[in-house]
């Protein structure tokens, strides 16, 4: 009994030396500007362990867990100089680093084999990471570089048509794209009818584009989400850049409030086609108005050692007048106030408010029937998120969010009008929420996953009418409620799951499914993209929309990591998918908007192919996707399945660019 007792204690005693474990933490940003950097990559070696390692998060911070010991970290950043620091880890340890910019050679950016090596390991697939570098080398239209332009040129994302912003990615329509600007939605992301994008890539620090597969923590569309980061600004030097193109100036201002632990930023540009307008002797052309314009701003203050604050704003317009007769505008402005908070080494949370408006003004003036046509889609936000770094295999991902939806579809006020007088169809009301948990899992140095779900809840509120319709569309019944009474609340589970297994550092295998769901919908008269396209909520009859995607993936990099190539296929079921009746007439309808509309089923699938070069002095990529989409709506093609509108059986994009020396770069697209 005594041996026994003696070795059950050495063996406990050898398994807490064994598992003696600290906590490496810190945050990593530029030294140049002070600004966090997002996906740096940390990596820790020593002579027995080798090859761990983590990337910040979306504001800079990053955590691992390593057993007790001395090690070797590299910090490394896309564009910035590798920074080598020794430790002794005996402890947990805060390090903060700066890295510096990369010093620039006419052989070009070398991609290190670290970075390069994410793309292999990482469970997460249908992921895209756009720089502002390959922004500014793509060919760009009247002098604007377009971030929807350029993710366009990406497998798996299409084009709405020509000359226009919207995009359509693996068989989704185009508002079942979720677009986020420092965390708010973007309602209609199109200047100029389409032609240009409301972002600024001036005013852009990231850009990551998800197809499938999406996190936990996102929700609410059913193809994709475009997250788009904001710059923080320069808190260590002033600077003050512009430039003029052919249609438009721009400025941006940026610099320190208090060096080291504040910022401002502030973007802003206009187009001036109105003025070309005005030097027409012509006085059907010169009576005209045509322009844009928008502006981004930003403030951000470090409160301590464990609290940021960030205030970033958007605010657009666009402008369209035809003499003194008629004139539309629209526009959208969001607003995010962030707290990050970094409770230790292994808990980081951040909190956020956030607003979103999106509204659109028709005038009219024809001599005795002076009015004006409004319509406005606002958001209310509260989003909290925690991120845990349980150990040296465990990252969690948790949350909630909680959203107040205000739709406005239509008002008319008359002005000294003889036959229009005032009126508004019903605004509607919805309380949408979330919760959300993931966890990715390093099962073995060769299998990662990454599994969680997120339930969400969409509740429709009074006041308001609603309708019971039949077949034909005729409403049979009207049902009243008052204000903030529940109308109907719509409980849905979306489960996540991705998984990667690295063949060797170079190659690997990945597959995923998602569930996503959607209770906003864009219902329009028009095959393009306009801004007069009305948003929708669900109601009681209009369910939310459904997909589930399977995908999967091989994954190579080839010839010293200068070259990645990707090949994915994925296959996507979507029910409640919403089409029109015969003659539908959406911007004049009543408030029984359900009568013009059909619902049924969709799928999607195709197989992917991207390779790119990311090394040397060319650098560019070739994509190729060939994909099918249907639907199945009751009422349309005799029941039958027929091709979607953004069904694209073919589609292939070429990106190259030479840099020839230090000042001088081609590019073709």
């Amino acid at each position: 009994m005594q041996k026994f007792s003696l070795a059950v204690l050495f063996f406990l005693c050898a398994t807490t030396l064994r598992a003696q474990k600290f906590t490496l933490s810190g945050t990593i940003k530029s030294k140049a500007k002070g600004e966090t950097l997002i996906g740096a990559s940390v990596r820790a070696t020593n002579g027995e362990q080798s090859g761990n390692g983590t990337v910040s998060n979306e504001y800079g911070f990053y955590s691992f867990t390593l057993e007790k010991g001395s090690y070797t970290i590299e910090f490394s950043a896309v564009g910035l100089q590798n920074q080598l620091k020794e430790i002794t880890l005996d402890k947990d340890i805060t390090l903060n680093i700066q890295l510096e910019d990369e010093i620039k050679n006419l052989e070009g950016v070398v991609v290190t084999a670290q970075s390069r090596g994410r793309s292999i390991s990482s469970p997460q697939m249908g992921i895209e990471r756009v720089s502002t570098k390959e922004i500014k080398n793509i060919p760009v239209l009247f002098g604007e570089r377009d971030i929807l332009k350029t993710i366009q040129l990406l497998p798996g994302i299409k084009s709405a048509g020509d000359g226009n912003s919207g995009f359509f990615v693996r068989g989704g329509a185009g508002d079942q794209n979720l677009i986020l600007l420092d965390e708010a939605p973007v309602y209609n992301a199109s200047h100029l009818l389409g032609f240009f994008s409301t972002f600024n890539s001036d005013a852009i620090k990231d850009i990551t584009v998800y197809k499938g597969g999406m996190p936990a923590q996102y929700g609410g569309r059913l193809s994709s989400v475009l997250d788009i980061k904001m710059n923080d600004g320069n808190n260590q030097d002033y600077n003050v850049s512009g430039g003029l193109g052919l249609i438009s100036a721009k400025l941006n201002v940026e610099g320190p409030i208090q060096k080291d632990k504040s910022s401002f930023l502030v973007t802003g540009r206009r187009t001036y086609v109105d003025a070309f307008l005005k030097l027409s002797s012509d006085s059907a052309v010169n009576s005209n108005t045509l322009y844009f314009y928008d502006l981004n701003a930003k403030l951000n203050y470090q409160l301590g050692e464990k609290d940021r604050l960030y205030l970033s704003g958007y605010f657009g317009k666009d402008v369209l007048g035809v003499g003194e007769t008629f004139g539309i505008d629209w526009g959208n402005s969001t607003g995010t106030l962030r707290w990050n908070h970094i409770y230790n080494s292994k808990l980081f949370s951040n909190t956020s408010m956030i607003f979103s408006n999106y509204n659109y003004k028709i005038s009219i003036r024809s001599g005795g029937d002076d009015f004006d046509i409004l319509s406005k889609i606002q958001d209310w936000n509260l989003k909290q998120e925690y991120q845990w770094y349980a150990g040296s295999r465990h990252n969690l991902r948790f949350g909630f969010n909680t959203i107040y939806h205000t739709i406005t579809p239509g008002e008319i006020k008359a002005y000294q009008s003889q036959s229009v007088n005032d009126a508004a169809l019903q605004k509607r009301y919805s309380w949408e929420n979330a919760a959300f948990i993931s966890d990715t899992w390093k099962a073995s140095d060769k299998l990662n996953l990454t599994y969680g779900i997120r339930a969400s809840s969409f509740s429709i509120l009074g006041k308001g009418d609603f309708y019971n319709i039949d077949a034909d569309g005729k409403v049979i019944d009207t049902l009243s409620y008052d204000k903030g009474e529940f109308v109907k609340t719509y409980v849905n589970l979306e489960p996540r799951v991705a998984a990667s297994y690295s063949f060797n550092t170079q190659a690997s295998l990945k597959a995923s499914y998602v569930r996503n769901v959607q209770n906003m919908h864009l219902v329009s008269n028009s095959t393009s993209s306009n801004p007069t396209d009305k948003w929708i909520a669900n109601t009681n009859l209009i369910k939310p929309e459904l997909a589930d995607q399977v995908s999967l993936g091989y994954y190579r990099n080839l010839f010293g990591n200068q070259f990645e190539l990707s090949v994915e296929t994925y296959y996507k079921w979507m029910q409640n998918q919403i089409d029109y009746r015969d003659g539908a007439d959406i911007f004049a309808n009543s408030d029984a908007i359900e009568s013009e509309l059909l619902f049924g089923k969709g799928r999607a699938y195709g197989v992917e192919f991207h390779l790119k070069k990311k090394a040397g002095k060319f650098t560019g990529w070739v994509s190729y996707t060939l994909s099918k989409t249907e639907r199945k709506i009751d009422g349309i093609n005799n029941n039958q399945w027929y091709n979607a509108r953004q069904d694209r059986t073919h589609d292939v994009s070429l990106v190259g660019s030479y840099q020839l020396n230090r000042k001088w770069t081609f590019s073709a697209a």
